[in-house]
């Protein structure tokens, strides 16, 4: 298992930015894909970015393509979600996961088994 801990979410106007990062503990976090999910209100969580354990490999949804950015400082055991150009329905609460090495990235809830508690992220108009 690893133990993931979300930072970074906070109140930010559209058009601003926001740099989200995933610190993980526990077993070799170079084992691990992950992934950022989020979560609006009355919604279900939908994927928003991956990346492959080794940094190489990355997938977006269509939604944050070209405006998010993920990445992976593996000696750090951290993930960032680099968040340009945000809009108003970027507004959710942000999870990571990680998911096993074994697999390909993902970009669905059950390729990742282990998740953070999320971190909040408002854009207002």
């Amino acid at each position: 298992q690893v133990q993931l801990v979300e930072s970074g979410g906070g109140l930010v106007q559209a058009g601003g930015s926001l740099r989200l990062a995933c610190a993980a503990s526990g077993r070799t976090f170079s084992n691990y894909n992950v992934g950022w999910f989020r979560q609006a209100p009355e919604k279900e969580r939908d994927f928003v970015a991956a990346i492959g354990n080794r940094g190489l490999n990355t997938a977006y949804a269509d939604s944050v393509k070209g405006r998010f950015t993920i990445s992976r400082d593996n000696a750090k055991r951290t993930v960032y979600l680099q968040m340009n150009s945000l809009k108003p329905e970027d507004t959710a609460i942000y999870y990571c996961a990680a998911g096993s090495a074994s697999y390909p990235i993902g970009r669905t809830l059950p390729r990742y088994a282990n998740w953070g508690q999320g971190t909040q992220v408002t854009v207002s108009s």
